[in-house]
Parts: structure tokens; sequence; C-alpha cells
């Protein structure tokens, strides 16, 4: 019992930090998951995982959701976003592309060459900001490069703050638009994950209930202090943290 609340804990902490940091969910629990194996690791869980950080999301922009009035250009701008990662992530599900693109190597080479996408696009200072500058095109141009975050290694965090930063949009307006366009990928991921689950018997537990808990406390956090962070410091840390992943990687694979 103690075991399973432990992992499941190290998982949601995974989750809720790396979804949202340019460092890759999928790469670290795919990872973490393998090497050390862990029994509470369950696609229900993973639902709870991502449930979590769904929730954590939403609550942290609630006054920008909620109020559709005042911001529902925003939301139009980002459900548009949306539609090329649902439609190509359909397709890769049903046509199971997704399943073979979860191997470490690809991993490797993904988490070191959008690392350094990363550091290219984050080296000058924009200034550009959603309010004024963010329209059909470079949601669209956003859009399409969220595309590669189905490869594992690339990070959905990392390619969209990467897009918006190519487009001069500043690095807090950038992660903004990161953190916006996850809740469709989420509310997808989620719903994908979900289809499979009712082909198998459901057994609802105490696991969790600690997983979406756990996940949104993680989530809302990573999203409140990367803000902070973000408005006085470069992506630099990220892109050193994805290099040195990188070469782990590597070292274990060849």
């Amino acid at each position: 019992m103690l075991q399973n609340i432990i992992e499941i804990i190290i998982l949601s902490a995974i989750q809720g930090i790396s979804e949202f940091l340019p460092v890759s969910s999928s790469a670290h629990l795919i990872l973490v998951s393998t090497l050390y194996e862990f029994k509470s690791s369950s696609l229900l869980i993973d639902i709870s995982l991502h449930l979590g950080s769904l929730i954590a999301i939403i609550y942290f922009f609630r006054n920008e959701l909620f109020d559709a009035r005042k911001n529902k250009r925003l939301l139009s701008l980002i459900i548009l976003g949306s539609i090329p990662l649902i439609i190509v992530g359909y397709v890769f599900y049903r046509t199971e592309i997704i399943y073979h693109l979860r191997n470490i190597e690809i991993i490797a080479w993904a988490t070191l060459v959008f690392a350094i996408v990363l550091y290219i696009s984050d080296k000058s200072r924009f200034d550009k900001k959603i309010s004024s500058n963010l329209n059909f095109q470079s949601i669209i141009f956003i859009g399409i490069f969220q595309i590669f975050s189905l490869v594992p290694g690339v990070s959905r965090a990392g390619i969209t703050i990467t897009a918006a930063r190519i487009l001069k949009f500043n690095r807090v307006d950038s992660s903004k638009i990161s953190f916006l366009l996850s809740i469709p990928a989420l509310i997808g991921a989620s719903f994908l994950s979900f289809a499979d689950i009712l082909e198998q018997t459901i057994e609802f537990n105490y696991l969790i209930i600690i997983a979406i808990i756990s996940s949104f406390i993680f989530s809302f956090l990573t999203v409140k202090f990367f803000l902070i962070y973000i408005n006085r410091f470069s992506m630099n840390a990220f892109v050193i943290y994805r290099i040195i992943i990188a070469l782990i990687l590597f070292s274990l694979i060849y």
C-alpha cells in the first residue's frame, strides 16, 4: 500500500512538473516507468494524472477561460490552434504509429535536437504579446509545430514555446500560449485513453484520487513558479538539462 502511494506521488510529480516545462512529460513517464517498473502504473492512472494537470491549468487560467465575453477571441484561437494536433494525433493513434515512436533512441535524439532548437529560438529579446499580436496566422503556425510533440522527447510545452518565440512573442506570453494550448491537448489525450479504458474492466480505487490530487498540486505549482522564473531568466537551464538527459540516454544506447 505505502509503495503504491509513493509510486503514484512520483508519477504525479513527473507528470505535473514535466507537462508544463519544456522537457517532455511523455519521455519522463515512459523512461521512469520502464526503468523502475512501477506496479501502480496503468492506463487508468495515466488518465488520472492527465486529469489532475487538466484541472490545474483550467483553475489557474479560470479568469481567461470563464470570462468568455471578454476573451472570446482568445478562446477561439486556442481551439483553432489545437486542431492540427488533434487530427494528426488521432491518425497516429488509430494507425498505432504513436506506439512505434515510444523507444529510448527516438526519445534521446528528440530531446537533444529540440533542445538546440529551443535554445536558438530563445536567444533574442522579443516583445510581442498575446493581447495585441496573437492572430489566425500565428496560432496556426504554433499549432502545426505542436504536432511534433507527438514524438516522445520533443516536449509539447517546449515546441509550442519555441514556435511562439520564433514568432517574436516574449517569454511569458509564449509560455501562456503553451499553457492554454495544453488544455485541448490534455482533453484529447484523456479522451483517447478513456476510449481504451472502456474495453477493460475498470477498478476504481483510492490510488485514482491520490493521482488526481497530487498531479493537480504539482501541475498548479509548476505553472505558477515557471511564469515567475521565465519572467527573469532564459530557457538555458532547460536546454542544459535536456542535453544532459540526452547524453545519459546515448551512453545507455550506444
